[in-house]
C-alpha cells in the first residue's frame, strides 16, 4: 500500500524547497544526503566562486550519469541472466528427455 504523501522541507544552495512527496522519510533522507554530496563534490559550498545555476547542473549530469550506468548495467545483468536460464533450461531438458528415453 503506497504511503500518504507528506509535505517534505529543505534548505538547499541557498534556498528553501517544499513539496510533497509519498517518498518515505528515510528515502528522502538518502536522497537529499546524495544530493546534497553531488551539489558538494560539483563546488556548491558556502562562499564558492561558482554560480549555483552551474553547480546544480552539474549534480543533475553526474546523478544522471550514475543512473544511465546503473540502468545499462542492470540490463546487460538481465540479458546475461535470461541467457544463463535458457542454457539451464536446455540442460535441464536435455537431461530429462535422456532419462524418459531409458538406456
Amino acid at each position: 500500500m503506497p504511503e500518504t504523501e507528506r509535505l517534505v522541507r529543505f534548505h538547499l544552495l541557498g534556498q528553501d524547497f517544499a513539496f510533497y512527496t509519498g517518498s518515505s522519510e528515510e528515502e528522502m533522507d538518502a536522497i537529499l544526503a546524495l544530493v546534497r554530496k553531488q551539489i558538494e563534490d560539483n563546488g556548491g559550498r558556502p562562499g564558492g566562486t561558482i554560480p549555483v545555476s552551474k553547480v546544480a547542473v552539474m549534480a543533475c549530469l553526474n546523478i544522471a550519469s550514475r543512473y544511465l550506468r546503473l540502468k545499462n548495467d542492470h540490463e546487460s545483468y538481465r540479458k546475461e541472466t535470461e541467457e544463463r536460464i535458457r542454457t539451464l533450461s536446455a540442460r535441464l531438458n536435455a537431461t530429462l528427455s535422456g532419462e524418459r528415453d531409458g538406456p
